[in-house]
């Protein structure tokens, strides 16, 4: 799975470097000079950084073979991605990554098939989005009271809901 960590924004100076839009937890550990990033559209890259700086709290880079503004400028809009297999697992067996979790099975402790985890909302509180098996949307607050088990091995999510947080969102 790809997964998007930045977007390129506007050209800044003559030399060919690009303001990025960080879309990442960790731009350290994803943005360093040497690293290949692919792009949508897949046409324009994939990208290798070259330089990287901060200027007034944004994230310049040079990609390799972007020697002026002009050239640079042909990059704004695109998407750099890096590959979900090329991400360490977090150190905390409680802490995921969102693409750990998409696409795990949710159950409920009864073993019932609630259906299958779509995103993950990252608001005031962390929410999985589960699409169910009749195509509805189940918002599931992702706390451990309400999810005791996660497997990303086993491919599931064991759902411990109070009586009626499945009923009342499947009343469509």
């Amino acid at each position: 799975m790809r997964l998007v960590v930045g977007r390129i924004g506007r050209a800044h100076g003559i030399r060919g470097d690009v303001a990025v839009d960080v879309r990442t937890d960790d731009p350290e550990a994803r943005f360093t000079v040497g690293a290949e990033l692919r792009t949508d559209p897949a046409q324009v890259g994939p990208l290798k950084i070259a330089s990287i700086r901060r200027h007034s709290g944004r994230l310049l880079i040079r990609f390799e073979g972007m020697a002026d503004r002009d050239a640079a400028e042909t990059l704004r809009g695109t998407l750099l991605m890096v590959d979900s297999e090329d991400i360490a697992p977090l150190d905390d067996p409680d802490e995921f990554h969102d693409h750990e979790l998409i696409g795990l099975t949710a159950v409920t402790t009864e073993g019932e098939t609630v259906g299958a985890v779509e995103d993950v909302l990252h608001h005031a509180q962390d929410v999985l989005v589960i699409t169910g098996e009749a195509g509805h949307e189940i918002l599931v607050p992702f706390v451990a009271a309400l999810v005791p088990e996660v497997d990303v091995a086993g491919g599931r999510i064991v759902l411990d809901p109070p009586p009626g947080l499945l009923d009342l969102q499947n009343t469509d």
